[in-house]
């Protein structure tokens, strides 16, 4: 179990290329989802929720919003919501609850088999494609959508990010060492 799930964590990467049109079954994105919510949360207030979208007439009309267009072939989407809940004194940790949320996700994801991209900034610059998501996914406006996960199945080579700096630059032991 071990070597295996660090192999998959080893070998995850960004996939932005095309999907197969082959439906994402509902028991894996169930699996999924249920990964991403089992990630820690500050304080347990637990301030991520999940929408995952596989019709396939809301999937267009969701994909009709995203210029320029990403995910545009993905059979699935999984919509990553937050809720602004103070946890402790004056802190907040939603942003730290749905990052931990996104990367289980991204984990199981690949482990299923499927592929994906973590699309944040994309949909949340100024022209707030996020927000217009939101609203068709009718989602209260005490939470906000922060990301979207498109699923399916690679229909191009997935290519491993080589390009990291080594380990040796970014990870040390007992002290920061200056290179």
């Amino acid at each position: 179990m071990e070597n295996n799930l660090l192999n998959i964590i080893m070998n995850r990467s960004s996939y932005r290329g095309k999907y197969k049109d082959i439906k994402v079954s509902k028991d894996d994105l169930v699996k999924i989802m249920e990964a991403g919510l089992a990630a820690p949360s500050g304080c347990n207030k637990q301030t991520v929720s999940l929408i995952a979208v596989d019709d396939e007439e809301l999937l267009s009309e969701i994909k009709k919003l995203i210029d320029p267009p990403i995910c545009e072939t993905a059979p699935a989407l999984i919509c990553v919501l937050s809720q602004k809940i103070y946890a402790y004194r004056d802190r907040c940790y939603s942003v730290n609850d749905y990052s931990a949320a996104i990367e289980n996700m991204l984990i199981a994801i690949k482990a299923l088999g499927y592929e994906s991209c973590w699309y944040e900034g994309h949909i949340t610059d100024n022209d707030d494609i996020a927000s217009k998501i939101a609203e068709i996914l009718n989602v209260p406006k005490e939470y906000k959508l922060v990301c979207v996960l498109p699923v399916g199945y690679a229909d191009e080579e997935v290519k491993l990010n080589t390009d990291k700096k080594p380990f040796n630059e970014r990870a040390w032991f007992n002290a920061f060492k200056k290179l």
